[in-house]
């Protein structure tokens, strides 16, 4: 890749790195989680390759940037994914003037707005039912899919949430069994979810089928050759969820493994929990977003809708 920092604009600190090296001592400079870190290497790199293989030749600009962003949304990008990618920008630059190598450039460049709403759909309960029984538990695997994604279900925990947990996290506390997690931008397993009698009896048929599993294991293990036994990716969970709710709701891309999430605050709230409840059994630091869900849910049980086809039939 063309170095997009050998132009004759950088600072003299700068000269002889490549934007990897740059990138690489930002990075360094962070005081972020690794997966953080991750996080930004990945969004930074399309910029660069943007640079090299579309922006004019000269000093980079504030246009430089903003014609970035016209590109991504050019690509019918998600607002999420554009705002990932911008942030990355933003943070980079704001740290190269910092390190008096090259001015903010991407200071003044707006996020892209994004409505209070979500992106993926919920599962109806009906098709809840079906997506459970669809799962076959007569292997190993078969019994972990169907633990993973009934845990999912009946707690609401988030795929990182999911390989995060050990063995030794499930414990009781009082009359009630709870499984303690590690949320999302969370240092430690500092909260917990409720394991009823149907969704830990699911978990330990699974774990039957791995003999004596230490309590410091892995709660679900890979079944890969090249991680065989090893503590599963967000993306395996994905996979295998998505595979399961494809069986009941094929080809809507607005169902995915983040779905089940979804489905199980929304199951919460159509049971009877208040928006107090449901918050805290999501654990939305906001309690904004768990009102999305009520509005939903409010949104169809009045839909003015119903009332005109009523109205129609009547006449």
């Amino acid at each position: 890749m063309t170095d997009i920092v050998k132009r004759d604009e950088l600072a003299p600190a700068a000269a002889g790195s490549s934007f990897p090296d740059l990138v690489g001592r930002f990075l360094a400079s962070l005081d972020r989680r690794e997966s953080t870190k991750a996080t930004y290497r990945r969004a930074l790199k399309p910029f660069g390759q943007w640079v090299n293989e579309a922006a004019p030749s000269g000093p980079l600009t504030a246009e430089t940037v903003l014609n970035y962003k016209k590109d991504l949304v050019g690509r019918h990008l998600a607002p999420h994914t554009i705002n990932v990618y911008l942030t990355a920008v933003k943070r980079f630059f704001a740290w190269s003037e910092g390190a008096g190598l090259y001015p903010d450039i991407a200071k003044n460049i707006e996020p892209m707005k994004r409505e209070r709403k979500f992106c993926k759909d919920a599962l109806t309960p009906d098709q809840v039912r079906q997506l459970l029984r669809s799962i076959k538990t007569k292997t190993a695997i078969g019994k972990r899919d169907f633990a993973i994604v009934n845990l999912i279900i009946n707690t609401g925990l988030r795929t990182i949430e999911v390989i995060r947990a050990d063995r030794g996290d499930i414990v009781n506390r009082g009359d009630a069994t709870v499984l303690y997690v590690q949320g999302k931008g969370r240092d430690a397993k500092d909260d917990f979810v409720v394991l009823e009698p149907f969704t830990l009896a699911a978990i330990n048929k699974y774990l039957r089928t791995r003999g004596t599993v230490p309590a410091g294991a892995p709660l679900f293990t890979a079944a890969g050759n090249r991680n065989v036994a090893g503590r599963m990716t967000t993306r395996s969970v994905s996979r295998l969820a998505k595979r399961a709710i494809e069986r009941v709701a094929p080809g809507n891309p607005r169902l995915t493994a983040h779905s089940l999430r979804h489905t199980a605050v929304t199951l919460a709230l159509l049971a009877g929990a208040t928006v107090q409840e449901a918050q805290a059994f999501a654990r939305h630091s906001d309690i904004n977003t768990t009102l999305i869900y009520a509005h939903n849910i409010d949104r169809i049980g009045a839909a003015p809708e119903k009332k005109i086809a009523a109205l129609l039939r009547a006449s």
